[in-house]
């Protein structure tokens, strides 16, 4: 009881000093929990949670979400679920969609509202890894006494948001952990983790968006790894990511426009005629690949003469 009251006036102090709230993220989540959202720290509350009807509703709305998330929460459970953490998917709205978790440590978690069904949200329960992470569009990690209200000190979490195909905000995944030896190096760890792993969703989904077509990875000086451009056939884009948008200025009015992948990575410019030409190569070398060679098969697959094709060849250099 004394540790929660020493908390709650904490915050009380921290968010009315305007430099503590311009200089710490956390501070300022707990400024906007007590203005914004009219919260106090003392209260101790469950989260909200969704009628059947209603999670069933969600679940429905999210279901590509949920398909190209559910490899990657086994895969991520392997890894932390022995260490006594809970791993909740949720959507934009931090509705969690889906869980991974220890029998053991289900009863624990459950009292605490890490369940499916629960809505995770600054607005109802004050400052928490999904909830801050969800407002501020940023990767969070809240430990322990970080949380905004007294009954959380107990629960250390971090969460990633996950980026649709344009690049807009669609879910969170967060790593929660009761565990008292948990310290502030071990949640760097799962921070990492985590971010990792919601990059992996955010990639899942982006291919699926764009089945069929090519994807090109952008040479970034950071986190390269996430930044993707979809290619159709005729090397127009067709889509982004989040990295990508942000590493070559695009937009959803510039996707829409047509924009050839080859200037939107800034390549040298060549004139029209040097791409007619270079397109006609790319042709005959393709022809040629898949007949491993042979002139005549390439000449009957490409519609012309074997003649055609060399005079073609010899003019290109292809000889």
């Amino acid at each position: 009881m004394q540790e929660q009251s020493a908390h709650a006036e904490h915050v009380y102090i921290s968010a009315q000093r305007n430099s503590a709230a311009a200089s710490s993220p956390i501070v300022a989540s707990w400024r906007r929990c007590m203005t914004m959202h009219r919260l106090v720290p003392e209260d101790e509350r469950a989260p909200m949670r969704l009628t059947d009807q209603e999670f069933l509703d969600a679940r429905k709305q999210s279901e590509q979400l949920i398909a190209g998330a559910t490899e990657e929460l086994d895969r991520l459970f392997t890894t932390v679920g022995r260490a006594g953490c809970c791993i909740l998917l949720t959507d934009r709205k931090g509705i969690a969609l889906e869980r991974r978790g220890s029998a053991g440590d289900d009863k624990d978690f459950h009292d605490l509202g890490l369940w499916t069904g629960s809505i995770w949200t600054e607005a109802s329960m004050g400052t928490n890894g999904i909830g801050t992470a969800l407002a501020d569009e940023r990767s969070v990690a809240i430990f322990r006494d970080q949380h905004f209200f007294c009954s959380n000190i107990r629960l250390s979490c971090t969460t990633a948001p996950i980026r649709d195909h344009r690049g807009e905000l669609a879910a969170a995944l967060d790593i929660s952990t009761c565990r008292d030896e948990v310290n502030e190096m071990t949640l760097a760890i799962l921070t990492q983790t985590v971010r990792d792993a919601a990059m992996r969703i955010e990639l899942n989904l982006f291919r699926s968006a764009f089945a069929g077509a090519r994807f090109l990875m952008v040479p970034t000086s950071a986190n390269s790894a996430a930044a993707l451009l979809a290619v159709d056939r005729h090397d127009l884009v067709l889509g982004a990511t989040r990295a990508a948008r942000i590493a070559l200025q695009l937009d959803d009015k510039r996707i829409a426009a047509g924009i050839p992948a080859a200037d939107a990575l800034h390549e040298a410019a060549i004139s029209q005629q040097e791409e007619i030409v270079e397109a006609e190569k790319a042709a005959l070398l393709r022809a040629l690949s898949r007949t491993s060679g042979n002139v005549s098969q390439a000449a009957i697959a490409l519609g012309i003469s074997r003649a055609t094709l060399h005079r073609k060849m010899k003019k290109l250099g292809l000889h």
